[in-house]
């Protein structure tokens, strides 16, 4: 009877030496088996499984790949998109289906707004200046007897503005890829933004129509970006549609409706009216307007509403080809009129009793977003007591490279690191510099920026700053690795950097007795601070280093610090052989990672 073979499971990426590990095996042993299946690799080089599968079964194992965990409940709840909140605690018997919501997100020029108006029969785009979309839009339709409401979004950027601010807008992703241009770098980053945002994803593969068009390539394209078409084996819907012929345009709303019944997308008609704004302005005549989405509930002409930090009573309900409407259900777009200010697109809305009680909650708001613009960024040596807490099992990156053959290696090395029950989701990877886009999909996800070999550029820097978001540079893997192996045991030592802060000119040398010498000198450069620390600098070499400032006088009082174009007189610990002629350099070290 033949022996029953161990099991070894096996990860989709690992080094020669630690498949060695797994078999309790040499690694002369394992690279022997590559060499005779016509492998050449060496002891550190990484392998897929389908190639450490041959080996292990060469070598008496049953390969099996590694299952992936169970989420834990808590996980689940947190991929589920936002709008389920809206009916959280609801009575499950008074949750009834409302139609779907879409964005439209893709490329900027591969017809979003040309597909939007082959839908609606309408002309848009005729309308929008360069006929690229302006604004952000919300019209409904009718298929086979059924609504859907689509976005017309200006971009996956204002898509995840949206869910920056905590909403939701959509319940269905639809990515739009021409057939004659394929997946572009837009492309991955809006397909990055809707998974982020844990919605369904239905691909219209646009232009259809055009000579050049070549969808098998496109499917391609696209399972390689783990959107498999269902036609393929895969669970996505690839829809070939032509928005100049229509063709394709019924099939596509068809695969709407089918995946929104899978969803299962409920609301209690019944609830006070709570939502999404997708846009807010001033008009003139009107005074302050309002583009809501009902999300869940019921909104009439005449309650009261609080949209962010905008609140007031509805005097005017508008639909979307402006006919005046006393009421609006679930999943309707609707034009108000009443508030005290236009709110922001994204601003989460509800309905609430009186007045007076929204301006109470508005005013509470105020105070929590300027406490909130005090807040200190997420970093990515403090993810470990955020793990520790229970707030996360994942540390999310955003990774961005120089050149696609750093790409692969970066992001498989990245996803293999495992600390107990923490793991690492790459939520986008792309070859070019840290962007403005990759700024906003981190700070809705709570993700870290990671570069390798790439800087980010001077907007994205700026942007991160104000919407406290991490960005990492690196040259070495194996420090950018390292990196995020010690954040998730909690052992990353924060990263510092001296910065020049003022340069003192010595103008004469004063001896007091008792005390030692004090060099009066004259402030060319910056301010010297007190609680900083000093080196003097003779001839070019510096002859003393890391001194403390003991006093620091202007005339006889003492002083924190003196600016340029003053006169002060400095006193450093454990030095005092001054010359006139000596720079005194003060400076600070800073916290830069």
């Amino acid at each position: 009877m033949a022996q029953e073979k161990q099991v070894l499971e096996i990860p989709d990426f690992l080094t020669v030496r630690e498949l060695a590990d797994l078999m309790d095996a040499s690694p002369i042993e394992v690279m022997k088996e590559l060499i005779s299946n016509g492998i050449m690799a060496t002891i550190n080089q990484q392998i897929d499984y389908d190639t450490a599968a041959i080996v292990a079964d060469g070598m008496g194992f049953e390969p099996q790949p590694i299952r992936a965990p169970e989420p834990a409940p808590e996980a689940e709840e947190a991929a589920r998109p936002a709008w389920r909140k809206l009916y959280a605690g609801e009575d499950p018997s008074k949750l009834k289906p409302r139609p779907p919501v879409v964005a439209v997100l893709g490329h900027v020029d591969h017809g979003k707004t040309s597909l939007l108006d082959a839908i609606r029969e309408t002309h848009v785009q005729e309308t929008e200046a360069g006929g690229i979309t302006q604004h952000i839009g919300a019209y409904q339709v009718e298929k086979d007897g059924r609504v859907i409401t689509f976005l017309d979004t200006p971009g996956h950027e204002a898509f995840t503005a949206m869910r920056s601010r905590g909403a939701q807008g959509a319940d269905i992703a639809v990515l739009v890829v021409a057939a004659d241009d394929g997946v572009m770098p837009t492309t991955r980053e809006a397909l990055a933004h809707a998974r982020a945002a844990g919605v369904p994803i239905v691909v219209a593969l646009n232009k259809i129509d055009r000579p050049n068009a070549n969808p098998e390539r496109v499917k391609q394209q696209l399972a390689d970006l783990d959107l498999k078409t269902d036609e393929w084996g895969g669970d996505t819907l690839v829809v070939p549609v032509s928005a100049v012929t229509r063709q394709g345009i019924d099939d596509l709303l068809e695969a709407i409706l089918l995946v929104a019944d899978e969803t299962e997308i409920l609301a209690n008609p019944d609830h006070e009216a709570a939502g999404t704004v997708l846009e807010g302005r001033m008009e003139s005549g009107r005074g302050p307007v309002a583009t809501l989405l009902v999300q869940n509930g019921t909104l009439r002409t005449g309650d009261v509403v609080v949209a962010g930090l905008a609140s007031g009573r509805i005097k005017g309900m508008f639909d979307q080809s402006g006919k005046p409407i006393k009421e609006a259900k679930p999943s309707q777009p609707v034009t108000v009129m009443g508030l005290d200010e236009p709110p922001h697109a994204g601003d989460m809305f509800s309905v609430v009793k009186s007045v007076k009680e929204a301006r109470a909650i508005v005013t509470e708001r105020r105070a929590a977003r300027a406490a909130e613009a005090q807040r200190p960024t997420i970093s990515l040596d403090d993810i470990f007591s955020r793990l520790q807490a229970g707030e996360t099992k994942e540390l999310l990156l955003i990774v961005k490279v120089d050149v696609d053959g750093s790409l692969e290696p970066v992001v498989n090395s990245l996803k293999n690191i495992k600390e107990g029950d923490f793991t690492v989701r790459v939520l986008h990877a792309e070859v070019g510099e840290i962007t403005e886009s990759d700024v906003n999909l981190a700070s809705a996800s709570d993700a870290i920026i990671i570069g390798f070999n790439v800087e980010a550029d001077a907007a994205a820097q700026r942007l991160a700053e104000s919407m406290g978001v991490e960005i990492r540079t690196y040259n070495v893997i194996y420090k950018l690795i390292e990196s995020v192996e010690l954040a998730l045991k909690g052992m990353l030592e924060p990263v510092y950097e001296e910065k020049t802060v003022g340069v003192a000119e010595v103008r004469r040398v004063i001896r007091v007795p008792r005390v030692g010498n004090i060099a009066g000198s004259y402030i060319v450069e910056g301010t010297a601070r007190r609680n900083a620390k000093a080196r003097v600098v003779r001839g070019g070499e510096v002859i003393v280093e890391s001194a403390n400032v003991s006093s620091l006088k202007r005339f006889d009082e003492d002083v924190r610090e003196v600016r340029t174009g003053f006169e002060c007189g400095i006193r450093l610990s454990n030095f005092d052989a001054f010359e006139e002629g000596d720079r005194i350099e003060f400076y600070v070290r800073e916290r830069v990672n």
